[in-house]
């Protein structure tokens, strides 16, 4: 049903549209390679009714989603769309729901979907093949966002809002790429995605700081907070041989992404040394799900004070994007193995943390709460924090006495079997 709404002028618009462009629709699909990864690609054509989707279009996206279901391939969408078809009304904006299916079906048989955001990529398409996708890349300077120039308030015709380059810095895109770079970052990103073993845990990263045990409480402490100790960005370096972000906000305390580890992908998420704000929970329990779903091995950093207790953070729902990511990490199948690198603080810290394999570098420490912090709760003076320091047993060495973890990370990465 091409022209469900009898459309004056509509059947020819299609005919030129069609000798414009040399297709039947605004969409072609086929079986291609980007490097040695076989996927499906759905490309929109921008020149046919501005990449509109009607219902033709429609079964054209669910026959690309179905047959990479069934040859269990990735999906590579390439948008350039201005939204649903307005000629055929309503008919055409329900094949968003056949695009939603499909894409559901292909996160159960656990295939990866990466789309490119090229000019323009608005509307309906934008909010569901686009930005449901598991990694999101934006060509600069692109149109990208729900709402179409024409469809804006007059004043916001060219507001910089609705841009890739905003999209990317919002955290709704993971990566801007140029357009001749596009084929190049996309054999990268299919390389990390599609190159996981589930059953095999992620080494646990060389310690890069002190080596020797603090004397005290007190000391610990002082030294995970130094500004000289290592941080994740040395221990991300150090451990992998290349890697891609996954964005979730700016300044959020926390960096997640998947690298490439002796030709192995393992998905990382890593606490930055500040407090964690709800985004960074958000970001990591992301990274995990997706991980989770392709196989992927994990690997946590935690390096953080806590979560962050101002009031931004309780109105962006702190205590909700914590709890996400304990449930999260808790239905993980995936193996998931953690370094704390820094200051453990509080359930922030925990929250990144696996459930079955807790290290901890010697210049790291762990504590329920901060000695000033437990000194406030006490009513006790600042003269105190020193022993509440000692008597928390924040130190690799108590902890481990303790049964609270499960080793103390030393000069060398160490290997785990299931």
């Amino acid at each position: 049903m091409t022209d469900p709404l009898g459309w004056d002028g509509y059947a020819d618009s299609l005919a030129r549209a069609r000798e414009h462009t040399g297709t039947d629709e605004a969409v072609v699909w086929e079986r291609a390679k980007f490097g040695g990864h076989e996927v499906v690609t759905i490309r929109f054509e921008f020149g046919f009714l501005g990449g509109s989707v009607g219902t033709g279009t429609g079964a054209l996206l669910e026959e690309a989603l179905d047959q990479a279901c069934a040859h269990r391939l990735p999906v590579v969408s390439l948008l350039s769309t201005g939204g649903t078809r307005m000629q055929e009304g309503v008919p055409a904006l329900r094949q968003l729901q056949r695009i939603a299916r499909g894409l559901a079906r292909l996160r159960e048989k656990g295939l990866p979907h990466i789309t490119v955001a090229r000019h323009p990529t608005t509307g309906g398409v934008w909010a569901s093949l686009g930005a449901d996708a598991d990694v999101v890349l934006a060509v600069p300077g692109a149109q990208v966002g729900f709402a179409g120039r024409r469809v804006r308030p007059p004043r916001y015709a060219d507001d910089p809002a609705y841009t890739a380059e905003s999209q990317y810095a919002a955290g709704y895109v993971d990566e801007l790429v140029a357009e001749d770079a596009i084929a190049d970052r996309l054999e990268v990103w299919l390389g990390l995605l599609t190159g996981g073993s589930r059953n095999r845990p992620a080494d646990l990263p060389r310690a890069l700081g002190a080596l020797d045990a603090a004397p005290d409480g007190r000391r610990a402490v002082q030294r995970a907070r130094s500004a000289d100790r290592p941080r994740a960005d040395a221990y991300l370096d150090g451990y992998f041989d290349n890697r891609v972000t996954l964005r979730g906000g700016v300044d959020d305390g926390a960096v997640c992404g998947i690298g490439s580890r002796g030709g192995r992908a393992i998905a990382f998420a890593a606490q930055t040394g500040t407090a964690t704000a709800p985004g960074g929970f958000r970001s990591a329990t992301r990274l995990i799900r997706l991980a989770d779903r392709l196989g992927l091995p994990v690997l946590t950093l935690v390096d953080t004070p806590g979560a962050a207790a101002d009031p931004a953070a309780e109105t962006d729902g702190a205590g909700n994007a914590i709890a996400g990511l304990f449930g999260t990490i808790a239905a993980a199948e995936v193996p998931i193995t953690t370094l704390v690198i820094g200051e453990g603080g509080s359930g922030g810290a925990l929250a990144f943390c696996s459930a079955d394999r807790i290290w901890l570098t010697p210049d790291a420490c762990f504590s329920v709460i901060a000695p000033e912090l437990a000194a406030g709760i006490l009513k006790r003076g600042h003269e105190d924090v020193p022993a509440l320091a000692d008597a928390l047993k924040p130190r690799p060495e108590d902890l481990l006495a303790l049964g609270a973890i499960d080793g103390i990370a030393g000069p060398e990465p160490v290997t785990f079997v299931r």
